[in-house]
């Protein structure tokens, strides 16, 4: 495999750098609440053309031409220095690529240029109580009155509900359709009377997921994205872009970074743990799967340079299986090396800052949260009947028609 990137995107890359030289922050902007650094610093990468390369100027993005290894330069390098991520949100990397796909233009004009600048939050209305890995049988219903939809049911897992300002959701529109082409795909605001949100505890301490119940809650009828009970296919796509933010590559190697220096630094036996036969042999597996990924990252970005999409596919359904299960096994080796203090509670103010924090209790954190990407986006084993079927063409599970 060839890894060089040649002297034009090398040159790309020195332009990168020298922009990402202006972070962290300096001086009096150093000082502004971390929200709203990470939001100058989107508007000025929008501005140098690095950020939300794939939207239009008018709705807010930089309008760059297609280059996939432009791209891949450009997440190695904001990863490289902590860069705040533009896809890292519910509503830059889920919602705007599917308003883009699917979106009215007044949709696109109202909706996107909030969702880049982090002004208005979303929150995903997806899964039921009774409705999970089988999405399709979710029975939240959308009543279609005048020029209102009237919406009913109950949401559950919703990460962000209590800070969302909208959600977008799937509603049972055509109750008497097949499961599958009964649904439609809503945007709901979150200040709307019949909304209630009750925050469910988490392992950890914290309350990221929530229950969602709606009570005769009218929203405009245009809040439909696609066409009415074509929700199903809307919502795909969604999950499409939802399981590529979990399965980044970047974020992987992070992590390994860390879990290494986090060994060098713990003692085992008088000595760093890093020089425990034991541990060292865990390590080299870990990266071992830590290296595949990043390979077929390649592989998968060369393909889609050279407009070979089919040829990427196989190794794409692979990547968010592939990704939660190797984050499990660096968190569970982090959280060995910790011993004693693997039981320390994270404090209250940790509960949000978890994400990179490398103390133990951090650690904690980031172990416990490891088993949920597991789960959101479709559980492992869904992923692997959709590989399966879909990739090699094995026969389908045994399972009620519907």
């Amino acid at each position: 495999m060839d890894l060089e990137y040649g002297e034009e995107y090398e040159a790309f890359r020195k332009t990168v750098k020298a922009f990402l030289e202006a972070w962290p922050l300096q001086g009096d902007e150093a000082r502004l609440p971390i929200e709203e650094q990470e939001a100058l610093f989107r508007k000025r990468g929008i501005e140098a053309g690095f950020v939300y390369r794939n939207v239009p100027k008018k709705y807010g993005g930089s309008e760059q031409p297609h280059d996939a290894i432009k791209d891949q330069i450009i997440q190695q390098e904001f990863h490289r220095v902590g860069a705040p991520r533009d896809l890292a949100t519910q509503a830059a990397g889920m919602l705007v690529p599917t308003l883009l796909e699917f979106g009215t233009e007044a949709q696109k004009e109202r909706y996107i240029p909030p969702a880049l600048e982090g002004t208005e939050i979303w929150c995903q209305g997806y899964s039921e109580p009774g409705s999970g890995s089988d999405l399709a049988s979710l029975q939240c219903s959308g009543r279609l009155e005048g020029d209102e939809w009237v919406l009913n049911g109950q949401k559950i897992w919703t990460s962000g509900a209590q800070r969302a300002h909208m959600m977008f959701g799937l509603f049972r529109t055509e109750p008497d359709a097949p499961k599958h082409a009964g649904i439609s795909y809503l945007l709901v605001p979150m200040d709307r009377s019949g909304i209630e949100v009750r925050p469910l505890r988490e392992l950890s301490g914290g309350f990221e997921f929530n229950e969602v119940f709606f009570d005769d809650v009218r929203i405009p009828a245009g809040n439909i994205v696609g066409e009415r009970g074509q929700g199903w296919a809307v919502s795909r796509a969604t999950l499409v872009h939802e399981r590529n933010l979990i399965a980044n590559p970047f974020l992987m190697r992070e992590a390994f970074d860390d879990l290494v220096a986090l060994a060098r630094e713990r003692k085992r036996g008088g000595r760093p743990a890093i020089e425990d036969p034991w541990i060292r042999q865990r390590l080299v597996e870990i990266e071992g799967y830590v290296r595949a990924s990043e390979t077929s990252n390649m592989l998968q970005f060369t393909a889609a340079h050279r407009g070979e999409f089919e040829k990427a596919m196989r190794p794409m359904m692979m990547n968010k299986v592939f990704s939660t299960d190797t984050m499990q096994r660096i968190m569970k080796c982090a959280y060995d090396l910790l011993g004693g203090d693997g039981l320390l509670a994270p404090l209250e103010e940790e509960l949000d800052t978890w994400a990179r924090t490398t103390t133990p209790t951090g650690w904690v954190l980031q172990y416990l949260f490891s088993m949920g990407p597991a789960i959101a986006g479709g559980t492992t084993h869904i992923q692997l009947n959709i590989i399966g079927e879909r990739s090699y063409g094995l026969p389908r599970d045994l399972r009620k028609s519907g």
